[in-house]
């Protein structure tokens, strides 16, 4: 997808989320004066920044389909506000009580979910919705944050419990309750689809390594890795299909997918070869199939977007 710079001063982007039409938003070096590194959203082959806050910095996290973005942004200040972007505008939507907050998804409704500070100095989820964003509360600890949303208005993310250890969680009509582990201590929920399926990072037996799941009707399935000891489900589709980053053999990492609920493929092995690029993780999986992440081409970090052959 490029970047929104130079050749000389735009030299990396990153892709976090894309819609059903195949935009996708993320965040780029940019060589535009005031603007270092930009959110953009990329629709018809080009990428175009969507601007910040009023400092240097943003980025895109989360696109529904009629081509809402939230994300987050310096302001001049240089606090990071989390904002949704409509109609061409960009709005700063708060905090919960202190100078801090970000955005990591959106549904179709316009909800956005993410994590703020609180008037307490903790670091809370939250929902923002119809013009007002509520405090999801934790687990009993002092931290949570929000990652996923679904359509349904179904949130996910990861919280705190009240000995210190962090867990997954799904909230739902006011509660938030824990997802469990792969047989660890810890676990990570990323993203949720419209069936409830969820899909993130679980710690295993003894945590001596953490795999990306997918949960579905109460069962959370071990994904596995791809040679090495760590892997992250970061997004799923409606279909089930789980994409992510996996670490390899030799301790660097690779996109991944998983269908069916079956165990990971390599994505740098489902690409032309000789293409240049290594696929270093999947952070967006329309329905259609096309997956939106990062990688190196010729040496430098871009976004990428992948459509299936036909």
């Amino acid at each position: 997808m490029g970047t929104l710079g130079s050749n000389r001063l735009g030299s990396y982007s990153e892709a976090y989320c894309i819609n059903s039409s195949g935009q996708v938003g993320g965040q780029s070096s940019s060589s535009s004066r005031g603007l270092t590194d930009p959110a953009f959203l990329y629709s018809n082959g080009g990428m175009n920044s969507i601007g910040s806050l009023g400092g240097e910095y943003g980025s895109a996290r989360g696109i529904n389909f009629s081509g809402q973005i939230a994300g987050y942004s310096t302001l001049r200040s240089g606090s990071y506000h989390a904002f949704l972007y409509t109609g061409g505008q960009m709005t700063d939507i708060g905090t919960l009580g202190e100078d801090y907050s970000a955005a990591y998804a959106l549904n179709d409704a316009g909800q956005v979910v993410g994590t703020s500070v609180n008037a307490n100095g903790d670091e809370h989820a939250f929902l923002y919705s119809n013009g007002q964003m509520t405090d999801l509360g934790t687990l009993g600890g002092d931290t949570s944050t929000a990652s996923g949303i679904n359509y349904r208005g179904v949130i996910v993310g990861y919280a705190y419990n009240a000995v210190g250890n962090f867990l997954g969680f799904v909230y739902r009509n006011g509660r938030m309750s824990a997802l469990g582990t792969l047989g660890g201590t810890w676990s990570i929920a990323n993203a949720i689809n419209d069936s409830n399926q969820i899909t993130g990072q679980g710690y295993t037996r003894n945590n001596f390594a953490a795999h990306a799941f997918r949960l579905a009707n109460g069962t959370m399935a071990d994904l596995g890795t791809l040679g090495g000891n760590y892997s992250w489900g970061l997004a799923i589709n409606n279909g089930g299909t789980v994409v992510g980053r996996s670490d390899i053999r030799d301790g660097s990492q690779h996109a991944f997918i998983s269908t069916n609920g079956g165990r990971m493929q390599d994505l740098n092995g489902m690409i032309p070869a000789g293409s240049g690029w290594v696929l270093g993780e999947a952070t967006a999986i329309n329905d259609a199939g096309q997956i939106a992440g990062d990688g190196t081409v010729h040496g430098q970090q871009h976004a990428f977007l992948l459509t299936p052959a036909r």
